[in-house]
């Protein structure tokens, strides 16, 4: 009485030997006839939905027909579609990707970097010169494409473009990792935004050593923070992407206008106190600002940027712990914001526990650390120690804050703002915005570490 599934499409004899066995019993007979109309049909009769495309099917539309009758509501990636575009010309895209991205993640920083990551990246650069092709044949500009990386740009991307850029591109991808160390940013997990690694890849691959000098080096580092403090890079990004290329290559080449992205960027100064999580880029941006002024570990003097570079323990811990500013009434707004955080290694952060700052303070010198050279390692987190020392918060923040707020000009370009507006619509000509001055909110330097030269 057990039927093999394996015989459902050819029946005929086991239904013989079936009925055989049971010496044509008239209920086994009748029992198989139910069985066979139920079941062993319904297999046989099954309808197989069929959907027939051309060849000259935009692959667009191909999209659509698999989102839309594919039941696991899985969407069909651009990789998969162009993987099985150039497989039509023998070229195994899923295996070239296995090899550039063994290079590409072999950069902890760069470990989220996707497929279509790449994909982008290549079209960017793809578009950019069909462009340049186009105005080089009309000079009048009529027929010009424009520059993307949309999803209808990548799949109209040709074999002989990927192939073209992709080897370029994966150096490129490699100096970004370079750019990003010199950021003091070590670790995907504190990469700001991924997706602005897109652009930089392929601004890196079409400047190529032309990157290395002061002046590059500097424009290069003001667009990247203005897009990371100026929270840019987050949603839709891939009109800013088709900006950016082009904009900061004119920017360092040629001395053009500063990019959109420069334009728009702005800081809010009440944005410190909201910045509390590692869901924030700008968050992550000031971590590397810390990692930046040289920041060392409270026990051990070494730099969190190298502790952190070698052990994944190093992350920002509070300050005035949660439960000293708890029982002192200080509101959680300014308790958790990152003006009261810092990188510490997770040893450190736990021989602080939940005390007094007078308290662990002295508590380390006892473990061996002397007085002065424990006030250099907090001056090198932009914090007074005489502030910590007298358990005085409202100071400690005032200062931090304007410290942090200083090296955002810094590292900007650009003055933070009290009362943050969108930014006016730039003139296409728009012309170079000079920063005349950083004194809006200047720092102690006598208290703290010293601001140092600027990238």
């Amino acid at each position: 009485m057990i039927f093999p599934l394996s015989r459902v499409f050819d029946s005929m004899d086991w239904r013989f030997g079936f009925q055989q066995y049971w010496d044509y019993a008239e209920d086994k007979i009748k029992l198989w006839n139910e069985f066979e109309q139920n079941i062993v049909k319904r297999f046989e009769q099954y309808q197989v939905p069929v959907v027939e495309l051309g060849k000259d099917t935009p692959k667009e539309a191909v999209c659509q027909v698999f989102e839309k009758v594919n039941t696991g509501g899985v969407t069909l990636t651009v990789f998969e579609l162009l993987t099985a575009t150039f497989a039509a010309d023998n070229f195994e895209l899923r295996k070239d990707w296995e090899r550039r991205e063994q290079a590409i993640h072999a950069h902890a920083v760069l470990s989220g970097v996707s497929n279509t990551d790449f994909l982008q990246a290549v079209t960017l650069l793809a578009t950019r010169e069909r462009r340049q092709v186009a105005f080089r044949d009309h000079p009048d500009g009529e027929r010009a494409p424009g520059i993307g990386c949309r999803r209808s740009d990548m799949l109209a991307l040709r074999l002989d473009e990927y192939v073209q850029w992709a080897d370029s591109l994966v150096a490129g991808f490699e100096t970004a990792a370079r750019f990003l160390h010199s950021q003091h940013l070590y670790d995907a997990r504190f990469l700001p935004y991924g997706s602005q690694l897109i652009p930089l890849a392929a601004i890196l691959t079409v400047l190529g050593r032309e990157w290395e000098p002061h002046d590059a080096r500097t424009k290069l580092a003001q667009w990247y923070w203005c897009g990371v403090l100026g929270e840019l890079y987050g949603g839709s990004t891939e009109t800013r992407f088709s900006r950016d290329l082009p904009e900061v290559l004119s920017w360092i080449r040629d001395g053009g206008p500063e990019p959109r992205t420069v334009y728009d960027a702005q800081f809010a100064v009440s944005r410190l106190l909201t910045l509390r999580t590692r869901r924030s880029a700008a968050y992550k941006g000031i971590y590397a600002l810390l990692l930046r002024e040289g920041a060392r570990d409270w026990k051990t003097g070494e730099e969190s940027s190298i502790a952190g570079y070698f052990d994944a323990s190093i992350d920002i811990h509070h300050v005035f712990p949660q439960r000293w500013c708890k029982e002192q009434g200080i509101e959680p707004a300014r308790c958790d914001s990152i003006v009261n955080k810092t990188p510490l290694a997770a040893s450190t952060n736990r021989s602080i526990g939940g005390a007094a700052p007078s308290e662990y303070l002295e508590k380390i010198t006892q473990g061996g650390v002397p007085r002065g050279t424990l006030a250099e390692y907090l001056q090198s987190h932009l914090i007074t120690p005489e502030h910590l020392s007298a358990d005085d918060f409202d100071n400690y923040f005032e200062t931090r804050q304007a410290a942090l707020l200083h090296r955002i000009a810094i590292v900007m370009g650009k003055q933070p703002s009290d009362d943050p507006e969108e930014p006016d619509e730039a003139p296409a000509d728009y012309e170079l915005l000079q920063t005349d001055s950083l004194a809006a909110y200047p720092f102690d330097e006598s208290s703290a570490a010293p601001v140092g030269t600027a990238l």
